[in-house]
């Protein structure tokens, strides 16, 4: 019995032994489930961290070849993860990085240590900067390679650097300042430009750029300027470090924050020294005459524009003097052109002297000279300046060895009673000046109606003027071209010349400008045609066949009616004279005519083999740029600066930059006004072509110019 009982207890404590175990047993298994469960959803987390990281993520084996990569890694080869599988990493790698890439691969698996380096792909011609990071994984059979693009970064490292060469080569002097107005840097080429050293600049106040050319109100406008724009830009005038004047245009830019704050101001300063002084020059001879220094007709005319415009605008009144001075010729002529160019120096600085700071002296030309006389007080007031005038011309002028005397007309306009634009002003003032003239001259007149007379005798001359060609009073002379190497007579201008039966000898300045208005220049350019045509092909039968004669034509002839002269090249057959002996000279006046009919007819001579000479080259503003649109074969260099040609001076320079340039255009050269053998052989030195002027011959008659070619080329 107890036994029983006993065997009883034994069983109960085992069976209950063995539920305590199965309880243990299930928990453990439950453990061994969450633990599972836990460790698959780590895996998971990986598995998404490797797939959806923001870099490339990928293994290899010792070849590179790939086990895996992540999507981003799968994107950027542009295939496919199954795809790229199996395919070496090395392959996608440029040439130039190959042994970089498989140094470091080989160093992972063999030092068995971490190692990274910069990496170039080429993926589908497309160039990829990656920074490759490799570890070696736990079994020491794969290699772990972290690719992080950094293409940006190289691009901005490459835009920084080029922007530091850009910076330090740059011609233009840079200044960069902070917020506070300090200098932080400068560039090279404004150590160049200054003269200051870097150490003398960077670190101190914008304040010790001030220029003392520039006022106060020069720098508040400035400051005005980049306070409300943050940008400013002029020019500007300053020292160098060594005392010397430099001009600048300078751009003062402003860098800004990411709260819109000023965070640095940076200055771009050109150097404009030399291009000043070569504009001020081509600036000075446009608008100043060389001789005297006074505004010359261009500039006066704007000088007159500006004071009609002042004077309307404030209802006042202004006078136009027009001065002519009496026995200049007789001077000129009898003493020789360098003491009547004395003469006019002189004249000049007397009338200046004579004249308010507000009124304005010119030479127009010759011993043409006019005075604006601003704001007037009182008509009496120009009386009282006329006999001042009068009176300072009367006295003596010395003139080297010689005492010059002259005398002046002095002719009147009043605006607005005497005109109330620029042509009628002018025209009434000169129709004064020749009413003085013919009252004696040394005298002063102010225009009336009754100088209306002359307008009438001007439309006389308009109208003997058409019946010149049927009663044969005009003739052509010639003037000789040589050529300045050989001395041999190679070319000729002709020139029209109207002998009037009752008035003699009539200027072409008189009788020129009268047939152009009336219309009647073309009548007249064609019969100078036919005429110097006619002579030409007798002159070839003993001249060398290279003998050209140039035609002046007229802008106005370009204008008329009959404006394509194609029977001027159809005479030209019917005599059948080669186009190349005749040439057309024209003026840089109708150049500036950009019209399809001007551009046509130019072109049609061209295309005819008629070459085209631009004479009195170099007075006008604007002849540079035309002589690209134009097919010109010569340029002839106006009097005006072979007259006063001096070894060094600025006429000197201004031919021989017109040569340079002509010759290398593929252009000849004609000097005009060659009174000199100075002139000559100046002009010679700096590769002149050809010259021209009274050194040489004045205009002749066909047949006084047949004998000095005969004489010339040594002909019985």
């Amino acid at each position: 019995m107890v036994g029983s009982f006993a065997n009883d207890a034994d069983n109960h404590r085992l069976l209950h032994e063995l539920m305590v175990h199965q309880i243990e047993l299930e928990m453990q298994n439950e453990e061994l489930l969450a633990t599972k469960e836990q460790t698959s959803q780590a895996l998971d987390r990986c598995t998404e961290l490797f797939e959806f990281a923001p870099i490339c993520y990928c293994t290899v084996n010792e070849n590179s070849e790939l086990s895996s990569i992540n999507l981003l890694g799968a994107n950027t080869f542009n295939m496919t993860s199954e795809k790229l599988m199996g395919k070496r990493l090395a392959a996608f790698v440029e040439y130039e990085f190959l042994s970089t890439f498989n140094y470091h691969l080989n160093s992972v698996f063999s030092a068995k240590q971490n190692t990274h380096c910069e990496l170039r792909l080429n993926i589908n011609s497309k160039q990829i900067w990656m920074q490759a990071n490799f570890k070696l994984d736990k079994n020491q059979s794969k290699c772990f390679i972290a690719l992080i693009d950094i293409t940006k970064q190289k691009v901005a490292e490459e835009e920084i650097r080029l922007a530091a060469t850009v910076y330090e080569s740059l011609n233009e002097a840079v200044v960069v300042a902070n917020n506070e107005g300090n200098i932080i840097a400068v560039n090279p080429s404004f150590i160049k430009l200054t003269g200051m050293s870097s150490e003398q600049i960077v670190g101190q106040s914008c304040n010790v750029l001030r220029s003392k050319f520039h006022n106060n109100a020069f720098y508040k406008n400035m400051w005005y300027s980049l306070q409300k724009t943050g940008r400013w830009q002029g020019e500007i005038t300053n020292n160098r470090q060594n005392g010397e004047r430099y001009m600048g245009w300078l751009t003062i830019s402003t860098i800004y924050d990411a709260d819109k704050n000023v965070s640095k101001r940076v200055g771009l300063l050109t150097d404009i020294t030399e291009k000043k002084r070569a504009t001020d020059l081509i600036e000075k001879q446009a608008n100043f005459d060389s001789l005297t220094g006074l505004p010359n007709r261009r500039l006066f005319n704007s000088k007159l524009m500006q004071e009609l415009l002042l004077s309307h605008r404030k209802e006042r009144q202004f006078a136009l003097f027009s001065i002519d001075l009496d026995q200049f010729k007789d001077i000129n002529d009898s003493l020789g052109h360098h003491v009547g160019d004395q003469l006019l120096i002189e004249t000049a600085l007397r009338l200046q002297k004579c004249i308010r700071n507000v009124d304005t002296v010119s030479r127009l030309g010759g011993d043409e000279f006019t005075i604006i006389m601003s704001n007037l007080a009182t008509i009496e007031s120009t009386g009282i300046l006329a006999d001042r005038i009068l009176q300072t011309l009367n006295a003596p002028f010395h003139l080297g060895d010689n005492l010059g005397y002259i005398s002046a007309s002095v002719g009147i306009a009043i605006y607005p009673d005497d005109g109330t634009n620029i042509e009628t002003l002018i025209k009434n003032a000169d129709q004064a000046m020749y009413a003085a003239k013919n009252d004696g001259r040394n005298c002063k007149r102010y225009f009336t109606l009754a100088m209306q007379d002359k307008i009438q005798k001007r439309l006389s001359l308009s109208h003997e003027l058409r019946s010149a060609i049927e009663n044969n009073e005009f003739w052509i002379a010639y003037q000789p071209i040589i050529d300045l190497n050989s001395g041999l007579i190679q070319k000729a201008e002709s020139l029209l010349r109207w002998e009037h039966p009752e008035l003699g000898n009539v200027p072409p300045m008189e009788f020129i400008p009268i047939a152009e208005e009336s219309g009647l220049i073309s009548n007249i350019g064609d019969w100078a045609f036919e005429q110097v045509t006619l002579q030409t092909q007798l002159w070839l039968q003993t001249f060398p066949q290279d003998f050209q004669i140039s035609i002046n034509m007229s802008p106005a002839q370009f204008r008329g009616e009959r404006t394509t002269h194609k029977h001027w090249l159809k005479h030209l057959k019917k005599l059948n004279l080669n186009s190349k002996n005749v040439a057309i000279e024209i003026t840089e006046g109708l150049l500036m005519d950009m019209s399809n009919q001007v551009m046509a007819q130019l072109d049609s001579f061209d295309t005819a083999g008629i070459e085209i000479s631009l004479d009195d080259f170099g007075t006008g503003y604007s002849s540079l740029s035309y002589l690209k649109k134009f097919h010109i074969d010569y340029l002839k260099i106006d009097l005006s600066f072979v007259k006063n040609l001096e070894a060094d001076s600025d006429n000197m320079a201004l031919c021989e930059a017109i040569i340079v340039l002509a010759h290398k255009l593929g252009l000849k050269v004609i000097a005009e006004g060659i009174e000199t053998t100075k002139q000559r052989d100046l002009l010679i030195a700096v590769g002149c072509d050809y010259g021209q002027g009274y050194l040489f011959s004045k205009p002749l008659s066909a047949v006084d110019f047949e004998a000095l070619v005969r004489e010339n080329l040594n002909e019985p």
